[in-house]
């Protein structure tokens, strides 16, 4: 069976060819044994192993990175591979998709996995009630096919080039099918690590599995402990006294502090990582274009990028599509700060000043009330008051972003631009954190549906630049900045020589991935 880049896919249209799974790559330096310890921030007391309420590093590397697997899986260099699915293919509309799944894959409670388990997992996020982010992925399937015991099949209510990669999502975990209450509750998948012990918002402990399908080359830890240190001076101490072999988001302010120490290895990833400020468009006074205009002109970037990331990243456009992305519109001019311009649409907008609120939180990002109060200086000369309020970490998730007006966030990026904008920005979906809709532009609802469906790359592409364009002039969100992965290592741990950049933490599979050399 030939694989198919998306890339070839989308450039020749050849939408019924066949995706293969490839295999992991063999590490002969790989030793295998031990204890990862990794200091991980992202953590909160009402952590659960349901996949549809997971929104940060911990509970990712957790359940997609150990417990739990998928359909499909983003590998490190960017390319889509096979997990619990050993191949795929799709109808010359791209609407329906089959996958053969992997034969022999057990439960860690023994129970055998097979298209049963798939389809359950999938309908886990249907529902009127249901909160999770993968809903608009789901949602998008007008009907699932038991065509045998490994073998299921998609029919989409409208083609999709990406969905082999949306099914990667890390909220569509596979669960045993008829046991998922059970499997939410005990952390049951059939993933690499099996659950040791599980205390929400403090400590993971998992042990590999022995004989698992994927073998021996992956998983070469005998037991992986996360332990929950939100605070980024207790991560770095945490590495630097022994503690922890592995700690994400280091604070770049004590870089330097890292590199002086033998033992300690920094890795920066340049990713679509984003760290943003998004408004929500159906409360005033975020409801009008010109504000929201006016904040992007207030609202210095580059200074960010030097005082914040400390050179660890790029500026911003406004668009959560980044470099690492396909269709990246590069060209596109970039906004600059600007407070005359920002004044001229206050009063376009009929205000002469403007006064609002930011929340802010180290848990949006490390540096976030920082950045909060470079947008109040900014912005000031300009008019605009912002009053910068110091939210608490733990909770900041449930109780601030997508319910508080104006905040920080930040958003890893997606491989796809889909699958970013369907996530975050396409109209009544649980995460689009800017309430962004018909109301706002309906030309952009038209295209995402458009831009899906299209094999055409040339005029996919052209679809995709128009979009950016439309949220860099009026959209919700500020993204003034794309910041790098950069996370410490104990030189004792050995990586591949390359790290995947969708999540931090080599796509929060270090669990998978990693070893002590």
């Amino acid at each position: 069976m030939t694989r198919i880049s998306r890339r070839g896919l989308l450039r020749s249209g050849a939408a019924a060819g066949v995706l293969a799974a490839t295999g992991l790559p063999l590490r002969a330096q790989a030793k295998k044994g031990g204890r990862l310890r990794a200091g991980m921030n992202g953590a909160n007391t009402s952590d659960s192993w349901d996949g549809r309420t997971h929104s940060d590093l911990f509970m990712i590397a957790s359940a997609q990175g150990s417990v739990f697997d998928n359909l499909t899986m983003i590998a490190a260099d960017g390319s889509l591979q096979g997990e619990l699915a050993e191949s795929w293919e799709a109808s010359s509309d791209a609407k329906t998709w089959t996958f053969n799944l992997r034969q022999g894959v057990t439960f860690h409670n023994g129970k055998a996995f097979g298209a049963d388990d798939v389809i359950e997992s999938f309908q886990m996020h249907l529902g009127e009630e249901s909160k999770s982010a993968a809903k608009p992925i789901v949602e998008t399937i007008e009907e699932m096919k038991k065509l045998g015991e490994h073998q299921v099949q998609f029919v989409l209510k409208a083609g999709s080039a990406d969905f082999p990669y949306l099914v990667s999502d890390y909220h569509i975990l596979i669960y045993p099918a008829g046991q998922i209450e059970e499997a939410i509750q005990q952390g049951i998948g059939t993933g690499l690590y099996s659950v040791v012990s599980f205390e929400p918002g403090v400590r993971f402990v998992g042990r590999r599995v022995p004989d698992h399908y994927k073998g021996d080359t992956a998983g070469h830890f005998d037991e992986i402990e996360y332990i929950a240190i939100n605070d980024s001076t207790a991560r770095m101490n945490a590495l630097m006294t022994g503690q922890v072999d592995a700690i994400n988001r280091i604070d770049f302010k004590t870089e330097a502090l890292l590199k002086a120490n033998p033992n300690v290895m920094i890795q920066e990833v340049p990713c679509n990582q984003q760290y943003t400020f998004p408004m929500l468009t159906d409360i005033s006074p975020f409801d009008q274009v010109n504000v929201r205009k006016a904040l992007k002109y207030g609202i210095n970037r580059q200074e960010m990028v030097d005082k914040i990331l400390l050179g660890h990243g790029v500026v911003g456009n406004d668009t959560p599509i980044g470099p690492a992305n396909q269709y990246y519109h590069g060209e596109m001019e970039q906004l600059a700060y600007d407070p005359d311009q920002a004044k001229f649409y206050l009063k376009e907008a009929g205000l002469d000043s403007l006064d609002i609120e930011l929340s802010a939180s180290e848990a949006a990002f490390t540096g976030a009330v920082d950045a909060a109060q470079l947008f109040q200086a900014s912005a000031g000369a300009a008019g605009i008051n912002i009053r910068v309020v110091q939210e608490p970490s733990d909770g900041y998730w449930s109780n601030v972003w997508l319910k508080k007006p104006f905040c920080a966030c930040y958003w890893s990026g997606r491989a796809t631009e889909d699958w970013m904008f369907s996530t975050a920005y396409e109209a009544g979906v649980p995460w689009n954190d800017s309430q962004w809709d018909e109301k706002d532009s309906a030309r952009f609802q038209e295209l995402l549906v458009m831009a899906r469906a299209n094999l055409d790359s040339d005029s996919r592409r052209d679809q995709y630049f128009e979009m950016q364009q439309i949220l860099r002039d009026e959209g919700g969100v500020l993204v003034p900045m794309f910041a790098n992965y950069v996370q410490a290592i104990s030189s004792k741990v050995g990586t591949p020589d390359t790290i995947g950049n969708l999540w931090q933490m080599d796509n929060a599979r270090m669990a998978e991935r990693w070893w002590f050399s």
